[in-house]
């Protein structure tokens, strides 16, 4: 070899080791350059804008239920429901943001876009609240209600706070996804980091509603709601001023386009071919080729399961001659096609079992804000804010992320390499010992309520001090409540991210949000089955407007039982789950050099 070509081979070298090896592009279309995209530099950036946009939702989301109650007139079950509804539909809307993100926009656009129709909706938020809905000047406090209103102005409330639910979900998904997009899976010196990524997406999720919690919760508890939502939209404006500014920075996937189209090809085409005996070699599966027959990323392996939609890719001896020029993709598809679809209907028993989780998670923005006010909630002449109080689930939150990341799971995996494992705990076990949390939670929670009937006043539905018990005995159930998302949440960020197909990433991460938005359905369904039953003969039922008057003890004793059972569900789910298998080979590091 000459001298020439050896400078050749050497220049393609170093071009391939200065590009990601997972085929991401730049801001122009290029191949991602290693050293000037992604990594922290761009994964910070993101940080931040998500700490801003959180920061906004909950100055208006951790205070709805007060606002519904004071301003508009609703009660406690009312309220409480609409919320739910409120924060499930924000959620739903993650699975339309991810499915236009996968397929059309791409991760960056789909932020972008989400983003513009959020701070729309809160800037039409505040304008509304400061012009219509403060009436008169001063209500919306614990002593002035406000006056009637039109229902237009009802109209324009709501109409607003959905299109924060509709920018704030689209663009939820994707954050984080796009976040994980800036480290190079491929590549061992950043796959690690990828890992610890999604800890820290949830911990900036939280320190952002920190400020929320805590000073604009106090400004709002104090009737300046105005102010509180003009604060609001200021921080996801000045979040989508630091996203836009990291423009240059960022990997981008390319879009995979419509997964609906190809996931129906492959059910349409398993039916069609429903005579055909499913085979256990491998070498007759289609591998797919053509550009008609890719999947979007790295190539699937075939693994047992659902068998039936095995006979979409099989190939019989005539479409062996000629399976390129006359394929047809809905009688013959990939088998990468094909195990894209049995990896979601894989995903989906354990995705069902997090809905219960979210049911408790839900309590914290509405039932325990009522149980909060209906305690003692003063320090000498200070007033704290019921709502504050989830500020100790995001202290919680906050060092259980470092102490997990720092102390335990290096502990586990010590523990586990003594005994020929290599990993710590697994995604799966995490989201396990998140249900365990959650049930102490809910049993904590009930306690506290036995002893706040105790020393309540039964005929003092609105004053001051209606409990004697003082509102810091909820600090356990709302530390517990933290400690399980951090197993539970974070553990499902990471394993939907890592188990769902190339294509659909941000639908992955959409999965997580679902499961909090279905939750929120279900809670306001509990909600409303449990006061409909224990309302019957002129009984008060266990949520009343006078919690004095209720059983909300039993409510928590319900939701414990019910999560336990969602645990059992769960470890039978968890036992059964087979994980993802792709097919490239693993590239490793030794001694500062690429070795396959």
């Amino acid at each position: 070899m000459t001298s020439l070509e050896l400078s050749k081979e050497d220049n393609l070298k170093g071009e391939e080791e200065e590009c990601t090896n997972d085929g991401t592009v730049d801001f122009y279309g290029m191949p991602a350059n290693r050293a000037n995209t992604g990594k922290w530099l761009a994964a910070i950036t993101l940080l931040l804008n998500q700490g801003l946009a959180t920061l906004a939702f909950f100055g208006v989301g951790v205070n709805l239920v007060l606002f519904l109650t004071r301003v508009l007139h609703q009660n406690n079950a009312e309220a409480a429901n609409n919320v739910s509804i409120w924060t499930g539909t924000v959620y739903i809307f993650s699975l339309f943001g991810a499915f236009l993100s996968d397929s059309y926009w791409g991760r960056f656009k789909s932020c972008a876009i989400f983003q513009v129709i959020y701070v729309t909706g809160l800037v039409l938020l505040s304008l509304a609240t400061q012009l219509y809905l403060l009436k008169p000047k001063g209500c919306g406090d614990r002593k002035t209600l406000c006056g009637e209103h039109s229902n237009m102005e009802i109209s324009l409330f709501y109409i607003s706070v959905y299109m924060i639910a509709l920018g704030y979900g689209g663009y939820q998904p994707n954050i984080a996804t796009f976040g994980a997009d800036q480290f190079d899976e491929r590549d061992p010196r950043e796959k690690p980091s990828k890992v610890a990524f999604f800890s820290y997406f949830y911990l900036s999720l939280n320190l952002g509603s920190l400020f929320s919690n805590t000073v604009l919760d106090y400004f709002e508890d104090d009737g300046m709601w105005a102010l509180g939502f003009w604060a609001s939209a200021a921080s996801s404006f000045a979040g989508l001023v630091f996203f836009l500014g990291g423009s240059a920075k960022y990997r981008h996937f390319r879009c995979s386009g419509n997964p609906i189209t190809r996931f129906s090809q492959v059910i349409v085409a398993a039916s069609k071919r429903w005579r055909i005996e499913p085979s256990e070699k491998e070498d007759v599966f289609y591998e797919g080729n053509d550009e008609s027959s890719k999947t979007a990323g790295r190539k699937m392996l075939h693994t047992d399961g659902f068998k039936f939609l095995d006979r979409a890719a099989l190939i019989t001896s005539k479409e062996l001659d000629n399976e390129k020029q006359n394929r047809n993709p809905w009688r013959l598809c990939s088998i990468s096609q094909v195990e894209e679809v049995k990896c979601i209907l894989r995903l989906l028993p354990i995705w069902l079992c997090t809905i219960l989780y979210s049911v408790v998670f839900t309590q914290m923005a509405s039932i325990f804000v009522e149980q909060g006010d209906a305690m003692k909630t003063t320090i000498g002449n200070f007033r704290i804010p019921p709502a504050s109080m989830s500020a100790f689930d995001i202290l919680s939150v906050a060092s259980l992320v470092f102490l997990y990341r720092q102390v335990i799971d290096p502990l586990v995996k010590k523990f586990k390499m003594i005994k020929g494992e290599a990993q710590g705990i697994t995604q799966l076990q995490r989201m396990g010992i998140g249900l365990v949390i959650a049930v102490m939670a809910m049993l904590s929670a009930a306690i506290v309520e036995c002893y706040r009937l105790k020393y309540a006043k039964e005929d003092c539905p609105h004053c001051e001090g209606s409990s004697s018990l003082s509102i810091f005995w909820q600090v356990p159930q709302y530390s517990l409540i933290g400690a399980s998302e951090v197993f539970m949440y974070v553990g499902q960020l990471e394993f939907f991210n890592e188990q769902a197909p190339d294509g659909l990433k941000s639908f992955g991460s959409a999965l997580c949000m679902t499961s909090i938005s279905l939750g929120n359905y279900v809670s306001s369904l509990i909600v409303s089955v449990v006061m409909k039953i224990s309302t019957t003969d002129n009984m008060s039922g266990w949520i009343p407007g006078n919690l004095n008057k209720g059983h909300l003890d039993r409510f928590y004793f319900l939701l414990a039982g019910l999560t336990i059972l969602d645990l059992v569900a769960y470890i039978a789910c968890a036992k059964w789950y087979k994980g993802i298998k792709h097919g490239e080979m693993i590239v490793e590091i030794k001694e500062d050099k690429y070795e396959v």
